[in-house]
């Protein structure tokens, strides 16, 4: 698999919007064949997703999923319903679903057996709340990671990203920094044998135009998870167009 580069617009942008986004977008990344690219938009733009990019080398996703396929959960949306609209992705476990909602690593585990049942990859969010040192960072990415690989390794990505990285007003990790806990990650990984060893491993946090070559260049980040920057799709077209040496 090449690198992935995505982003979800979390609670932002209505099926006008969406539409709008998405066909500004398409022509700005229609060069890029190195590297996967990826959408994730509210559950209410994802029609539009399926609409404006069929046939496109963008793919597009869910942001949550309930763990069962059906039943009385009112107001919850399954993996049956998203794969319908032909989603390829579905993110779990961010760290706001786990700080406003209470999502237990046991109920992130069990998104992510959901999305894998109707063939789809999950994206799962790992990262620690505060700063630490990297043994302290470890130690919750080894505890969060526990449930995850028992899980399709083969249908799985990992999303590491740090909770302090998040939000207005912060900034990326530093590019050594997010290598020795993707480099955490990938231990944690490869101890469970092949293919664990092959999970990607992506980045999110403050991502911007000016951060991604570097991070790119870190052997353990296979690639991008975008956030508020990439509602602009000229920011995302260019982040998506990232060089990448190493």
């Amino acid at each position: 698999m090449g690198l992935l580069i995505g982003t979800s617009s979390k609670m932002n942008l209505t099926s006008s919007e969406a539409a709008a986004y998405l066909d500004a977008l398409r022509p700005m990344v229609a060069d890029v064949d190195d590297r996967i690219l990826f959408v994730l938009l509210p559950f209410t733009s994802i029609w539009v997703a399926r609409d404006r990019l069929a046939g496109s080398n963008v793919r597009w996703g869910a942001q949550d999923v309930h763990p069962e396929d059906a039943g009385a959960h009112t107001g919850d949306v399954s993996a049956p319903m998203v794969a319908d609209l032909g989603c390829t992705y579905v993110e779990v476990g961010h760290h706001e679903r786990r700080r406003d909602y209470g999502e237990t690593d046991e109920l992130v585990a069990a998104k992510v057996a959901a999305a894998q049942r109707w063939g789809m990859t999950a994206i799962a969010c790992v990262g620690e709340a505060r700063r630490g040192t990297l043994d302290e960072v470890a130690e919750v990415l080894d505890k969060q990671l526990r449930r995850l690989v028992e899980c399709d390794l083969a249908r799985l990505v990992i999303a590491y990203e740090p909770a302090w990285a998040i939000g207005v007003g912060s900034q990326a990790a530093p590019p050594e920094w997010v290598g020795k806990a993707h480099a955490a990650i990938r231990e944690r990984l490869a101890a469970t044998g092949a293919p664990g060893s092959d999970v990607p491993i992506i980045y999110g946090g403050s991502v911007g135009p000016n951060e991604g070559a570097a991070l790119l260049e870190q052997p353990d980040v296979d690639g991008l998870f975008v956030g508020r920057q990439a509602l602009d799709p000229r920011v995302f077209a260019a982040i998506a167009h990232t060089p990448v040496q190493r």
